[in-house]
């Protein structure tokens, strides 16, 4: 086989190494063909070779290679560390036309979930720039695994993430608006073909109908899905970007007045368990959730916090308990301990039925309110209310029982 040939197939196995996706050759096209060349061929000519590479050896540099060195590749992910040294810890290089007469090296990896490149005008500079990318490179989930439309990406995105951000309860309430509102107006539609219109179309009913408050959680949802569907490189932009969040409105709490506490007390006699439930969520400020946790500890009220879910960003759930002090309007109803309570539902009915125009919420906020009026130290009645502290007085603040005594036994004046 003469020259012209050799050179020619030695040319189409250097594109096949240039291709993406692929680390080395398709096939080795090495010039064993037994091919006979009768025509005269024409003269071809080929731009030359570089003779050099940045850390390279003389062979690598002709075939478009940077080779790191065994320094260089300890920086790496482990991983990363691992298909380095299997594809001969090296990169390919190839050039880019950036003007008439100025070039650009761009060096790549593609490998096992990785795609990673980095330019410079150099191939010391470009390099330079792809080590900076390899030392904190982490690898695309297999996309062909996940899910691209959009119920079945949802039910993915449930089942596998918002089930470790948020409790149970939260859990189930975002299922449930899930399966009544999403699933059935998105059903199995390619998330890459919806847009903000669609989104749109979906809320502005919802909100006009007056249910503001179920708009907003909607929309808050569907940012989530879509924000996760971008994090899996299904997507590249949230369709809810650019849609407005409805501006739902909260109605406040209000502080019963002291006559009020009576009344609500006195009415509800007849029932034991819901005398004792409401006197426990007025003099302790416990939220709903929480009274069925709640059991005497010495001078204090325990229950769980139930707004502290997780330390940090991690996976790890605790469990955070709050104590209250029992003040002496509070004692005489724990004489015979704290049995199980009525549910929140039967409680916001009655409370509804006895003191029309007040919620179940109310109570949390009397309490806030008279440990202001009687004078309880802010960092009490923080711990007291299971507000969250800054991160610094978290970190480094600890109430000490005998304090929380004192500022607890202001409210004995109540």
């Amino acid at each position: 086989m003469d020259n012209y040939l050799i050179e020619l197939i030695s040319q189409i196995h250097d594109l096949c190494h240039r291709i993406d996706g692929y680390l080395d050759a398709v096939a080795d096209l090495k010039p064993n063909l037994r091919i006979s060349w009768q025509a005269t061929p024409k003269i071809l000519s080929f731009p030359p070779k570089e003779t050099s590479d940045v850390g390279t050896s003389d062979e690598n540099a002709k075939q478009g290679f940077v080779e790191f060195t065994d320094k260089e590749i300890e920086q790496m992910p482990k991983k990363l560390q691992g298909l380095i040294i299997v594809n001969k810890k090296r990169c390919r290089w190839r050039v880019h036309k950036s003007g008439e007469s100025t070039t650009t090296i761009e060096i790549r990896f593609r490998a096992d979930g990785y795609n990673i490149s980095a330019c410079g005008k150099t191939k010391e500079l470009a390099k330079a720039n792809m080590l900076k990318k390899l030392k904190n490179a982490k690898p695309k989930e297999n996309i062909s695994e996940i899910p691209t439309t959009f119920h079945s990406f949802a039910t993915f995105y449930f089942e596998n993430f918002r089930k470790e951000l948020v409790v149970e309860k939260t859990y189930r309430i975002d299922l449930g608006r899930y399966n009544r509102y999403l699933k059935p107006f998105f059903k199995e539609k390619p998330l890459k073909n919806i847009v903000p219109n669609d989104c749109k179309r979906l809320l502005a009913p919802i909100e006009e109908s007056g249910k503001e408050k179920t708009a907003e959680e909607l929309h808050s949802l569907l940012n989530v899905i879509f924000k996760s569907a971008i994090d899996h490189y299904l997507i590249e932009r949230n369709p809810m970007s650019t849609v407005l969040k409805v501006a739902h409105v909260a109605k406040s709490s209000i502080a019963l007045k002291r006559e009020e506490e009576s009344i609500l007390l006195s009415k509800s006699k007849i029932e034991p368990l819901f005398e004792l439930a409401f006197a426990l969520a007025l003099y302790t400020g416990l939220r709903p959730n929480e009274l069925e946790t709640a059991e005497i500890d010495g001078e204090f009220i325990k229950a769980v916090n139930s707004k502290r879910k997780r330390r940090g960003n991690t996976k790890k759930r605790v469990i955070e308990y709050k104590r209250i002090y029992i003040c002496d309007k509070l004692r005489p109803y724990l004489e015979n301990g704290i049995p199980k309570l009525p549910t929140p539902q039967l409680l916001r009915r009655r409370i509804s039925a006895a003191l029309p125009g007040h919620v179940l919420k109310d109570l949390r906020k009397t309490f806030n309110s008279r440990c202001k009026e009687l004078g309880v130290a802010d960092p009490a009645r923080k711990y007291f209310m299971g507000h969250a502290e800054s991160k610094l007085d978290e970190t480094y603040t600890e109430l000490s029982e005998p304090y929380l005594l004192q500022e607890g036994k202001k409210l004995n004046s109540w």
